[in-house]
């Protein structure tokens, strides 16, 4: 008999409630689950034939309609963003997780086409530790059949701000099923309309993910339709290539029509699926280890790459000088850009006047180039960082308060202090209570503890903040910090140092000094699109080197994290996907 599903409905972190089916296990007790996400366009009823299909009886199912899609609320085709959609994902297994009471490390999730891009960029931004990942013709670069569609897009976006386009794609060029064909056109919860917000973001978030596939380790199954108008397989191809992980497998399946789970020979896919599966919780494959990913893989490669000096007399070095000398001559006029060349691009000074984020210059144009300077991506994604740790701030100082744990708070490498100082002013109030009991700020910079130490009183936090100096990266400091910190803070610092060993000393500390139940807010970089220009522009505070970052996969500051005896709980990324905020909780024993 057809297993018969519940319908319900989650909250997202914006207060939207996202319709989803659960189908229970036949046992009672499920093994697992497996989490289903439809193409673009459709919503779960698309792939509850899978339920009966991919014969697990002993795993529940849930499959959402994703926001804008099905029965979910929004516009028809619309969401935020397509970094939002990704964030449901995260809510949605996290839902599951608490509701149904199946852990992330026992789901394993089949997805399709848009779908499909959104679940991987989830296993990538978020890391979570699933079962495996089945992805079937994931759509990494639509074809769009008109020429200059792309830009022409943009350029429109830029100009009218938010409207949708509408799918030219025919249920005859999805699948040669006539049920599934017959059924697409007269299904009146088909969205055909797209936000071209979300289209754009689609494009970029795949380049992404297919650039980077050598951050997902997870054990990953590519089924890739033969004959698919809709999408280009090239990068699908390419993805399949860089994967991370230890156990891929593609499936090519000649003659199939886009809709790869809903074909009429569909069995032949579904039975791929259900074998991958099945095997991935029979035998678990080992997870793979990213500890000394600094030492050897892909990460390694890419940061000797950028330390090396581009050949004498190329192109390339007549490029980067007149680049560094159009830098110097900014740095005449705008400030932003002389306060890097004095303290390093990645000092706390800087970051500090990116968050205040208000441009100076002279000469007028100065103020010009100054404001330009502010608004590039990466400092972007710097302000964008700051916000999400004051949030996870308030959200650890919250729990704690909840448990009637004081809340003692340590930075150790604070910058100037500004983003914890700011995120508590709006604890202000409790500040002479028992809310807030201590807060350390630590930087190794003279000019910082000045700074620092200036904007506590400032803000009148002189009763309850002092700022100290301190080496984040000697771990029997840490360990020996008195009072005991109960939330310890990290942010931005391991970014700019690739060494493993260093960083698992710096957590190792703060796991000796934080008891079971305080909390770790840390920060990470997966990605940056400037990592070259960085590298041969731009300087450190470290004497004025070259700033050369190797890039730490999540998966890879998550395994440092869980080493120091923390486990992850929530996460933010910002919408490019290049900077992380995670909170974790101090566990007895290995995380």
């Amino acid at each position: 008999m057809p297993r018969t599903p519940i319908e319900s409905r989650f909250d997202t972190h914006d207060g939207q409630m996202l319709f989803y089916r659960h189908w229970p296990a036949r046992s009672g007790q499920p093994r697992g689950a497996v989490l289903l996400f439809h193409r673009g366009h459709e919503h779960s009823g698309r792939v509850a034939h899978l339920v009966d299909e991919l014969d697990l009886p002993d795993h529940a199912f849930f499959a959402w309609d994703a926001r804008g899609h099905g029965r979910s609320p929004g516009e028809r085709g619309y969401s935020p963003s397509l970094a939002t959609s990704v964030r449901d994902i995260q809510t949605f297994a996290d839902h599951i997780a608490a509701e149904h009471g199946i852990a992330v490390r026992d789901m394993a999730v089949v997805a399709q086409s848009v779908g499909a891009v959104l679940a991987t960029t989830w296993v990538h931004d978020y890391a979570p530790p699933i079962r495996c990942l089945v992805v079937a013709s994931p759509a990494f670069r639509v074809k769009l059949y008109v020429p200059f569609a792309r830009p022409g897009l943009k350029l429109m976006h830029r100009l009218r701000g938010k409207f949708f386009v509408n799918s030219y794609v025919k249920a005859k060029f999805l699948t040669h099923d006539p049920e599934r064909i017959a059924s697409y056109g007269t299904d009146p919860l088909i969205t055909r309309p797209i936000a071209v917000n979300i289209l754009l973001d689609l494009y970029e978030t795949a380049e992404r993910i297919v650039a980077d596939a050598a951050a997902i380790t997870v054990p990953t199954q590519l089924l890739i339709s033969g004959a698919d108008w809709v999408v280009h397989r090239g990068p699908q191809d390419a993805f399949f290539e860089r994967l991370g992980s230890r156990v891929k497998q593609k499936v090519v399946l000649d003659g199939f029509y886009h809709d790869t789970l809903g074909e009429r020979d569909r069995a032949q896919a579904v039975d791929a699926a259900r074998q991958f599966i099945v095997r991935q919780f029979d035998t678990p494959s080992p997870r793979v280890s990213l500890r000394h990913a600094d030492r050897q893989g892909a990460f390694r490669d890419e940061a000797d790459r950028l330390a090396r000096p581009v050949p004498a007399g190329s192109l390339a070095a007549l490029y980067w000088t007149l680049t560094r000398a159009g830098l110097r001559l900014g740095g005449a006029l705008s400030e932003g850009v002389r306060l890097g060349h004095a303290t390093g691009f990645d000092s706390g000074s800087t970051l500090d006047y990116v968050y205040r984020n208000t441009p100076a210059g002279r000469f007028g144009v100065g103020r010009l180039a100054d404001r330009n300077y502010l608004d590039a991506i990466g400092w972007r994604g710097i302000r964008q960082r700051k916000v999400h740790v004051e949030e996870l701030i308030g959200e650890a100082m919250a729990r704690l308060q909840a448990d009637g744990v004081p809340v003692r708070i340590v930075d150790i490498a604070a910058g100037h202090g500004r983003y914890v100082l700011e995120a508590l002013e709006s604890q202000k109030a409790r500040l002479n209570g028992t809310g807030v009991a201590s807060i350390l700020l630590r930087d190794y910079s003279d000019i910082n503890v000045a700074q620092g130490q200036a904007l506590i009183r400032a803000k009148g936090l002189e009763h309850v903040a002092h700022f100290r100096k301190g080496d984040a990266f000697d771990g029997d400091d840490l360990a020996a910090l008195d009072p005991a910190p109960t939330l310890a803070i990290v942010s931005g610092l391991y970014e700019l140092f690739g060494d493993n060993d260093m960083v698992a000393r710096s957590l190792g500390g703060l796991g000796r000094a934080v008891a079971p139940g305080g909390y770790l807010i840390y920060t990470g970089q997966p990605w940056h699109p400037q990592l070259e220009f960085i590298a041969r522009a731009l300087t450190s505070h470290r004497a004025g080197s070259a700033w050369v970052m190797r890039r730490r996969p999540q998966a890879e500051m998550d395994q440092l994290v869980r080493e120091a005896g923390f486990e992850k709980m929530a996460q933010r990324i910002d919408p490019w996907g290049i900077f992380t905020v995670s909170l974790a909780r101090r566990v007895d024993g290995p995380a």
